[in-house]
């Protein structure tokens, strides 16, 4: 369950960062790396905080350090993905 709400929150955050770049791009391009930094920042504040929930409500040290290999993949591949897409 924890696995398909992380994947669930990086697919929302992946597709917001899409639609916003669209729509910066269209009514300010000017405002683009402001946007683009911002959003950055945002996600990792909000992924980081999920990371922490998750890990404090956690029993299972193995499992909780399997989750955090994954969850560092997932990040680094939304990244990799959302700037790939629009850079």
């Amino acid at each position: 369950m924890t696995y398909l709400l992380a994947v669930l929150l990086f697919t929302s955050l992946g597709i917001a960062y899409v639609k916003g770049f669209d729509l910066v791009k269209r009514h300010s391009p000017d405002r683009l790396p402001q946007f683009c930094l911002l959003m950055a920042a945002f996600r990792f504040l909000i992924l980081a905080t999920a990371f922490a929930i998750s890990i404090f409500f956690s029993d299972d040290r193995a499992e909780t350090v399997r989750f955090a290999i994954i969850y560092i993949i997932m990040y680094v591949t939304m990244m990799v993905v959302t700037l790939s897409l629009r850079h």
